[in-house]
This record gives structure tokens, C-alpha cells and sequence, in this order.
């Protein structure tokens, strides 16, 4: 069976790519940016706010080894979706909470599972989580790739 992609946005890309990385079935998971109008943008571009993109997470994986379900169930758990344009200390459109889904299957999974949160009361405020269809993906520069391992960290400190 081929590889399927999956693209999350939740909040700063450092700890999101580390989690997606160290689960068993996902063949890599890269930093990215997502969303946005400018094509190939830099991080410093980004971070000004006018290119619309969020920083994101594409992560290749083996549906038979992990199911995409999984995979939305880490996003929701490792991120709080019911902050808009902000996750801890990191404040801009470029950090808003999204799924970009690659097919139908992972439209209707992301829907369901947002529907099932929203219903379950675990969040005191809504969810403010966007579900859309997955636009073009940049790759985020080098630097930004494995950034946590490369500096001796295992998670981002907030």
C-alpha cells in the first residue's frame, strides 16, 4: 500500500513535527508552511503576518501501520484547538490551529472527530480548529527541520 500525507497546523511547527516524527508508521514529518497566498515564503515572511500562511506539519505515513484517526487524535490531544491565532506564548495567524486534509476519508474523519470533541465537554470554550482542503505546502528552511533534536531538546519549553 503507498503512503498517504496528512498536514497539521497547531501551534509553533518545532513540537508538532517532533511528535508526528516518533510514532510508529510515519515516514517522515516535515516543518512547513501551509495556507497562505505568497509562494515560497520565508520564515521571517511568515512571521510578519501578510502571506497567510500557517506553520504546519506534513507528515507521510503508512495507513497500515497507523490509521489517519491516530493521527488526528495526538493533533487535538497535544495542542489546545480552542485558542484562536495563538498557542501558549506564540501569538499570529501563523500559529491558528488547522487540519489540511488530502481526501475526502480525512475530511469527513477530521469533521467527525472535531463533532465528537465539541460534544465530549472536554473543552470549556469552543473549538476553533479549520478544516480545509490541503493548498501548497513549503518546506520550511533547513534550519527548522528536526529543530528540537538538533538542539539536544525532546519538547518545546513554554
Amino acid at each position: 500500500m503507498n503512503n498517504e500525507k496528512a498536514t497539521f497546523g497547531a501551534g509553533c511547527f518545532w513540537g508538532v513535527e517532533e511528535m508526528f516524527r516518533n510514532i510508529k508508521g510515519v515516514k517522515s514529518a516535515t516543518s512547513g508552511y501551509a495556507g497562505g497566498a505568497t509562494e515560497n515564503p520565508t520564515y521571517e515572511e511568515v512571521c510578519s503576518h501578510d502571506t497567510g500562511h500557517a506553520e504546519v506539519v506534513e507528515v507521510d505515513f503508512d495507513p497500515t501501520q497507523v490509521g489517519y484517526e491516530k493521527l488526528l487524535d495526538l493533533f487535538w490531544s497535544n495542542h489546545n484547538p480552542t485558542t484562536r491565532d495563538r498557542q501558549g506564548p506564540d501569538v499570529g495567524s501563523q500559529y491558528r490551529s488547522v487540519v489540511f486534509y488530502h481526501s475526502p476519508e480525512q475530511k469527513a474523519a477530521a469533521e467527525a472527530k472535531k463533532a465528537e470533541l465539541e460534544k465530549s465537554g472536554k473543552f470549556r470554550r469552543p473549538i476553533v480548529t479549520q478544516i480545509e482542503p490541503a493548498p501548497a505546502f513549503y518546506r520550511a528552511e533547513e534550519y527548522h527541520q528536526q529543530y528540537l533534536r538538533k538542539h539536544g531538546r525532546s519538547h518545546c519549553a513554554v
